[in-house]
């Protein structure tokens, strides 16, 4: 009773006291000394036992499984078999399944199943739980499913749900998760959070948001893994309405200052654009922050140009002895490219390799090849490009294509084209990479030839869209789009804007224009990027003093970064526009990326 009650100290004296002990009170005490995490006193307990039950065989087995020691109870399950001649019940087959799917011993697992059928066990129950948890953590998501045939899905518990769930996202096949889900009679907040976590996962954001909504009309509170989840959703979706939301349902419900929300709401902000809400999350979690924490609010403050503030966090978090990993220093060179610190993005990579034994990804390498790019020392990047210890991907080659449109090098861009289509012969990128290349070095007939390759190959260019979130619409505009159905009043405000903007000196960029036109038609395409109409269509539908925020598929060309600053300027406002790297903050004239992006 004291044991049963969470009374140790009660329940160790009477046992104490006890002179002739049964099988029952050793138990009780290995089980209590188990659900305290005490494993070496429960291990003492039941070696000292002259008799054992098979309760007091499952008590250490299931303890072990749940404490982490998976090894121990495999080892102890055998110990059974050999020694005992106890026969085992469906509570030790159900905990040594689950100890061999934790360790993901396929082989194991298939010998108890084998087991299971020569016994005859009844698998509608517990075993067959911990057969379906086994096969779909050893990655066998069909065996899985077969025992769920048999079984029947109204027996499925939560945790082998959420393991086969878990098990059809790996393979990226959401559709059989959903009918099971659908299926199960009785579904609690573990099993709605495994599904939308599943959606999320795979790109449909969409569907986590109803299932959501679905989940709070039938009455079921969310808990901080389903709220840090749909913060994800707001992350993939970059909106901030959607993420203001969730997080005053998780204020409401007090998980704002769970780690798991708090770390979420931290990208989620940085992601939507709103960097000052991402410092604010983080500030309020101080002595709870984990890994994950300083990791997002590095990476956020990079992607936002703040890479002083993100380098200090970075030193501060290495003085807290807290290690970190290898998105953490994604954040940290990003910060370094983005701020043209080349010898601190050297030195920052080699500490990554030497001191915290990370070995470069390719989104590491692409980050010191777009540092040397950027920084215009393109033969420094092909050096590093060739002395990679993995193989170079397409993004490595396309980091240093892209910087040689700016340096106008047509040597290496063709050099960097060729390798890309080598591993990717339909890439667009690299075409009309080469051809922009051609068009700035004012080689118009090669950059031509690019093209009319591009259409007879049939390779699709793919289309610059900027587009905005007004209360719960999203509006999405190309260049010179004529379908919005408000595209009378944007062109006014444009035209409006254009005429004020040169009067405070602007200067169309022309150059920006990679075709043989003259400047006049030029102009007029420039007039009309995409970012622009979106930020004229901002202006007219959103209170004034309010921040602009508009997203972008691709880089941002110098004429719009030059024509947005002097918008903020007249508008006076601040219009943050995230392109596909980075976000810029315009404000009182000035860029946050300080002309470096």
């Amino acid at each position: 009773m004291y044991a049963k009650s969470g009374d140790a100290v009660t329940a160790m004296a009477v046992f104490n006291r006890i002179e002739l002990r049964n099988v029952s009170s050793w138990n009780a005490v290995i089980t209590l000394h188990m659900q305290r995490g005490e494993v070496e006193e429960a291990l003492a307990q039941f070696e000292e036992m002259k008799q054992r039950d098979v309760i007091s065989w499952n008590s250490m087995i299931a303890g072990y499984s749940q404490r982490g020691f998976d090894a121990r109870a495999l080892i102890l399950f055998s110990e059974m078999l050999e020694e005992s001649s106890l026969k085992t019940d469906k509570y030790t087959l159900s905990s040594v399944l689950s100890a061999c799917g934790n360790l993901q011993e396929l082989e194991a697992g298939k010998q108890v199943h084998a087991y299971i059928i020569r016994a005859e066990f009844d698998t509608s129950g517990p075993a067959g739980n911990a057969l379906v948890y086994m096969y779909s953590k050893c990655g066998g998501v069909g065996m899985a499913k077969k025992v769920l045939e048999v079984c029947g899905t109204s027996t499925l518990n939560v945790i082998a749900f959420t393991a086969l769930l878990n098990g059809y996202i790996k393979l990226g096949d959401i559709d059989p998760a959903r009918q099971i889900f659908d299926s199960l009679h009785e579904r609690d907040v573990v099993a709605w959070t495994a599904m939308i976590v599943g959606y999320a996962q795979n790109g449909g954001n969409n569907d986590a948001t109803e299932l959501f909504r679905s989940m709070l009309e039938e009455g079921l509170m969310p808990n901080s893994y389903t709220l840090a989840a749909m913060l994800r959703v707001s992350s993939n979706l970059a909106s901030l309405n959607h993420g203001k939301q969730i997080h005053a349902t998780a204020d409401k419900l007090g998980e704002v200052l769970s780690v798991s929300v708090s770390n979420s709401l931290i990208s989620m902000y940085a992601r939507a654009g709103n960097i000052s809400c991402a410092r604010k999350s983080f500030g309020l979690i101080q002595r709870r922050r984990d890994s994950v924490s300083w990791t997002s609010m590095i990476t956020g403050l990079a992607q936002h140009g703040h890479g002083e503030e993100a380098l200090e966090l970075f030193e501060e978090k290495l003085s807290l002895d807290i290690k970190p990993d290898h998105i953490t220093y994604v954040g940290v060179l990003s910060a370094c490219t983005h701020m043209g610190l080349v010898e601190k993005g050297r030195s920052y990579f080699r500490k990554m390799r030497d001191v915290h034994g990370i070995e470069p990804t390719s989104s590491h390498c692409a980050c010191m090849i777009d540092l040397y790019g950027r920084a215009g020392l393109l033969r420094e990047a092909h050096d590093f490009i060739r002395s990679m210890s993995i193989e170079p991907d397409v993004v490595a080659w396309g980091s240093l294509l892209a910087s040689c449109r700016v340096h106008k090098n047509l040597e290496v861009a063709a050099m960097a084209a060729e390798r890309i289509l080598s591993i990717e012969p339909d890439h667009s990128g690299a075409y009309s990479g080469l051809a922009n290349v051609y068009s700035a070095c004012g080689k118009w007939e090669e950059a031509a030839k690019i093209r009319r390759s591009m259409k007879e190959r049939n390779v699709k260019k793919e289309q610059g869209i900027s587009w905005l979130q007004i209360k719960s619409q999203v509006h999405i505009f190309g260049a010179d789009d004529a379908l919005h159905p408000q595209r009378d009043a944007i062109d006014l405000r444009l035209g409006k804007i254009w005429v004020e903007i040169k009067k405070m000196g602007f200067v169309p960029d022309t150059a920006s224009v990679l075709h043989y036109l003259d400047d006049e038609l030029k102009e007029q395409l420039l007039k009309h990027h995409s970012e622009k109409l979106a930020i004229a269509f901002g202006l007219l539908k959103t209170p004034e003093n309010s921040t602009l925020t508009i997203m972008k598929n691709l880089r941002v060309c110098n004429d719009c970064h030059s024509a947005i600053k002097y918008i903020s300027k007249l508008a006076g406002r601040e219009i943050v526009v995230r392109d596909a790297t980075h976000f810029h903050h315009f404000k009182d004239g000035s860029c946050s990326c300080r002309d470096y992006w």
